[in-house]
């Protein structure tokens, strides 16, 4: 099995486990975090946290998905969970999708870029992957911002490619592959 814990400067990553449901549910209760994400409810809902953690642990057992809580790092050397990113693997496709959310608290502190960064890694790494892509809502730059400074090359517009609250969405694509130089400095 792949490694379980990564860790980068300023961050711990590490597979969610269920005693991250009391931190995971104030973040996600946010409706800025829900407007931005394509599987996130909102009003989210009271034992969602669980069921969703559950669900990830139960995707990384079986190599399709890996989901890591972001923790940052304390002076004390505890760890305060800040929000999730994931890679699921399409092995036959040798390429992977990241996603990810962070607590409104922790935006535009380069945190998601630097997770970012190390779950590519990642994915190159432990699971051969040669390909990773994600994309981001049309009305959310700052994702997309987070993409670029991981590395990733923006590729085009998945025209309603989602359907959120009522309405079809575009999505913009980004990828980088393991041959690419932004990669080797990964």
């Amino acid at each position: 099995m792949p490694a379980t814990h990564l860790e980068t400067a300023r961050l711990r990553l590490r597979l969610l486990a269920l005693e991250d449901a009391p931190a995971v549910y104030p973040l996600m209760a946010d409706p800025e975090i829900a407007s931005n994400t394509a599987l996130i409810p909102y009003p989210y809902p009271p034992g969602a946290a669980e069921s969703w953690i559950q669900a990830t642990l139960a995707t990384a057992a079986h190599g399709e998905e890996y989901t890591f809580a972001i923790r940052l790092k304390q002076p004390d050397g505890s760890d305060r969970f800040i929000g999730a990113v994931g890679i699921g693997a399409d092995a036959d496709a040798y390429r992977g999708q990241i996603g990810y959310w962070l607590g409104k608290a922790y935006w535009g502190q380069g945190y998601m870029t630097e997770a970012v960064r190390r779950v590519i890694r990642f994915g190159f790494d432990e699971l051969a992957m040669h390909r990773i892509y994600a994309n981001h809502y049309d009305f959310n730059p700052a994702s997309g911002r987070v993409m670029q400074k991981a590395g990733m090359r923006y590729e085009g517009i998945q025209r309603g490619f989602h359907r959120k609250d009522g309405r079809y969405v575009d999505a913009l694509l980004y990828a980088i592959l393991r041959t690419d130089e932004a990669a080797a400095r990964l």
